[in-house]
């Protein structure tokens, strides 16, 4: 975060107008912008400094936004930046591999520059993970049997005592089940308890978010999450 702090949100568009629209908008909206047309030129600033959210476009000619998502999530330094992707309209099977690469949100081009400021400012507030704009139970470490530990305020999970590095939205996620354990969970509830209302996301939002949870977690773990079909999940 910048001394003066504000918010650093990072752009990396190989479209210098976009990079510009979405700085001028992000400033009048109280952010700082960093904007970078190459993947080069922005990884070198990661080096140097961790933004608080990464507004990514998925198609650059050097290496594409997917493969970019992927070194950061991979990246122990890295990995808890929030990642808003552009994607083109026809583009829903990108956007659903991006999420399963750990992308917190996505944004079609052409876009409204109100609309993307409204999404970074949703995800900036998912990032808290003290926010108590969810109603979930105030637990602080959540458990299923002696398997799977989670650490609220620590923002830790771990499954047989080894940590599971998840993202911020993963983690929501599975404090969410947890905290209404063997309860049936709609996905309109999910939505709206992770997303709230001024995010119109799809249904499919959560399957992917649910797949890739239960990859992380495991067998053992990952079979605890069930799917109720057409309705929601639940964990035993």
């Amino acid at each position: 975060m910048n001394n003066d702090n504000k918010q650093t949100i990072a752009v990396l568009d190989d479209e210098p107008d976009i990079v510009d629209l979405v700085d001028i908008n992000l400033q009048k909206a109280g952010f700082a912008v960093r904007g970078f047309t190459t993947p080069k030129t922005f990884f070198y600033f990661l080096d140097k400094q961790i933004p608080d959210l990464l507004i990514l476009d998925l198609m650059l000619p050097e290496m594409d936004g997917l493969e970019i998502c992927r070194i950061i999530r991979n990246k122990s330094d890295w990995q808890d930046i929030p990642i808003i992707m552009l994607t083109a309209k026809s583009d829903e099977i990108d956007r659903i591999i991006g999420l399963e690469l750990g992308a917190d949100d996505y944004v079609s081009k052409p876009f409204s520059p109100r609309e993307l400021t409204a999404r970074v400012k949703a995800v900036l507030r998912r990032k808290d993970v003290n926010s108590h704009s969810f109603d979930f139970q105030k637990d602080d470490i959540l458990t299923i049997d002696d398997i799977l530990v989670l650490n609220v305020s620590r923002h830790k999970v771990s499954v047989q005592n080894k940590n599971i590095k998840l993202t911020t939205t993963e983690f929501k996620l599975l404090q969410l089940l947890l905290s209404r354990k063997g309860i049936l969970l709609s996905r309109e509830v999910i939505l709206e308890k992770l997303w709230g209302h001024e995010k119109a996301v799809i249904d499919r939002t959560v399957d992917v978010h649910i797949k890739h949870l239960r990859q992380k977690l495991g067998s053992i773990v990952g079979k605890r999450i069930k799917n109720i079909r057409g309705i929601g999940y639940k964990i035993d």
